[in-house]
């Protein structure tokens, strides 16, 4: 370095050192005007493209349960409560809500719903501990997780593997494990759906409460290996086809499938059915209602509430 570039570093660090209060006040006001100008441009940006919000969509969330769950297909209540102002769905798709909720955003809307039916989340296995293992499961506990590691430890390639993931991802506390098997608590459930998107199998469908004839089985194996694998699974025998009086059930792919648009609910299947694999949910909901009666006085308060003594 030679003696000029000495003598210039030197000029430069005096001058520096000498005005830093008026330079740091320069680089201050400069900040400020910046941001002041981002600020303004931001400003006028939202208040040309502002969109004025309907007043409706914030009195319908209101009037929403606030639960979140999806039941409606829609990304929360928010999401519900503007589809509904666009016309773009149904009013009454609020599951927690029911009914009373549907009434409230059909007055919001200014129209009339009509009232949906009850439904209620329906087990479509009834195998559980009836149902041998292949092998030992270790890993995480979780059905989903189970069934990534050649579809589950059970030997029924399609029966719940009983690891109670729809027990925790019902946000309503209306299913908890019995032998094996998810039991839903219909006082609780409110058809959110929940469930069904947590089973990896499939294995529960939400069903109308005056529809209440169920089948209790999704395997697609014949007959002669269910027989060995499943006391309780469908053996595509189509005795409850030949019984239906109304053509509301047959068998598909080895499986007994209803359409509830002519089920009568008569119960002939039911009867018909050797291996008890279709039942009948009313008279199911009869017996834990005397189960819990039968509890309550017992003294077994929890289980009377759960009607799963």
């Amino acid at each position: 370095m030679n003696l000029t570039s000495i003598l210039l570093a030197s000029d430069a660090m005096s001058f520096f050192k000498e005005n830093t209060p008026a330079i740091l006040i320069c680089a201050v006001l400069l900040l400020v005007v910046i941001g002041g100008g981002f600020g303004a441009i931001l400003a006028y940006a939202a208040k040309k493209f502002h969109v004025e919000q309907d007043p409706r969509v914030e009195q319908i969330t209101a009037a929403l349960p606030g639960a979140n769950c999806g039941s409606c297909g829609m990304p929360g209540c928010g999401g519900y409560a503007e589809a509904i102002v666009k016309g773009e769905v149904e009013l009454n798709l609020c599951a927690p809500g029911g009914s009373k909720v549907a009434q409230m955003v059909a007055k919001i809307m200014g129209k009339e719903v009509a009232e949906a039916d009850k439904r209620y989340s329906v087990l479509l296995c009834k195998g559980g501990n009836k149902v041998a293992g292949k092998f030992d499961y270790a890993g995480v506990s979780d059905c989903r997780a189970a069934a990534l590691l050649l579809l589950g430890d059970k030997v029924c390639q399609y029966g719940c593997l009983g690891l109670d993931t729809c027990e925790r991802a019902c946000p309503f506390n209306a299913i908890v494990m019995k032998d094996g098997l998810p039991f839903v608590i219909e006082e609780r459930c409110t058809s959110c759906g929940a469930c069904v998107k947590a089973c990896p199998k499939d294995l529960f469908a939400l069903v109308s409460e005056k529809k209440t004839v169920v089948v209790g089985c999704q395997s697609h194996d014949p007959g002669k290996v269910v027989n060995k694998i499943c006391p309780v699974g469908c053996i595509a025998c189509k005795a409850c086809e030949k019984a239906c009086p109304v053509d509301a059930i047959h068998v598909i792919d080895n499986l007994a499938v209803i359409d509830y648009e002519k089920c009568k609910n008569c119960g002939l299947c039911v009867k018909a059915c050797p291996k008890s694999t279709i039942y009948n949910m009313r008279k199911t909901r009869k017996e834990r209602a005397e189960r819990a009666i039968q509890a309550e006085a017992a003294g077994d308060k929890e289980a009377a509430h759960c009607c799963v003594s």
